[in-house]
């Protein structure tokens, strides 16, 4: 009998806010992937390290992904990474690929689980909380209110005419680009709140555009509200 592939996601930083199906899941696969070279390296691992009992015990896959928008080195990337994969679903072997937050929100992982499941395998999600979601319950904020609209938007392409949209606007993956995004937001002038590293120890919020540095963790998330953060 081949094996599963679950994409699972570990939530946003703190150990404790994997969902208990998250930690079942990886408790019970005999296989771990990572998209890093070593597990020491993925932060996905720590997170669940910090709630999995045993999980340095478990075989691990180091998946790395080249930080490129080269679609072709990509694509090699993540077929090379699936046949990995494959290659211990066909001993019958359950793998659960660590990736942070949620799986369908701009994550590596999804492309890999589209050429497992296109080849004949098994493939499960579990969702995890988006960091999003966790960067709002920090500040004490509502994402939306009643029928204002909310937008995710990967700030490493253009976002100016994002920006222009109604409602809240939620950067991801900002620290790339973050003097481009504090030029667009003082242009426009629209206040923004980035958290770094949510629910990680070295967490840093940054209450204004001007307070944000030039540089950040690539686990950085500004918020922008239409009406204020209140």
């Amino acid at each position: 009998m081949k094996g599963t592939l679950y994409g699972v996601g570990v939530g946003p930083g703190d150990p404790k806010l994997m969902t208990y199906l998250a930690v079942e899941t990886v408790k019970k696969c005999p296989v771990i992937a990572v998209p890093a070279e070593g597990r020491e390296h993925a932060v996905s691992y720590r997170i669940a390290e910090g709630i999995v009992e045993g999980l340095e015990e478990k075989e691990c896959l180091n998946l790395s992904t080249p930080m490129t928008k080269d679609m072709q080195i990509l694509e090699q990337n993540y077929r090379a990474a699936a046949d990995r994969i494959i290659g211990q679903l066909e001993q019958g072997k359950d793998v659960a690929y660590l990736t942070l937050g949620d799986p369908t929100i701009y994550s590596t992982y999804i492309y890999i689980h589209r050429i497992v499941g296109k080849r004949g395998y098994k493939t499960q999600i579990v969702n995890g909380i988006p960091s999003f979601c966790a960067v709002a319950a920090r500040l004490g904020v509502s994402l939306a209110d009643r029928a204002e609209q909310l937008h995710i938007i990967p700030s490493t392409y253009d976002i100016e005419e994002a920006l222009t949209y109604p409602g809240s606007k939620v950067l991801m993956k900002a620290a790339s680009k973050l003097s481009v995004v504090k030029d667009q937001l003082k242009e426009k002038e629209m206040k923004g709140i980035m958290v770094e590293n949510c629910g990680l120890p070295d967490e840093h919020i940054y209450e204004n555009v001007d307070d944000m540095p030039e540089k950040a963790s690539y686990y950085s998330i500004v918020l922008v509200k239409e009406n204020g953060h209140d």
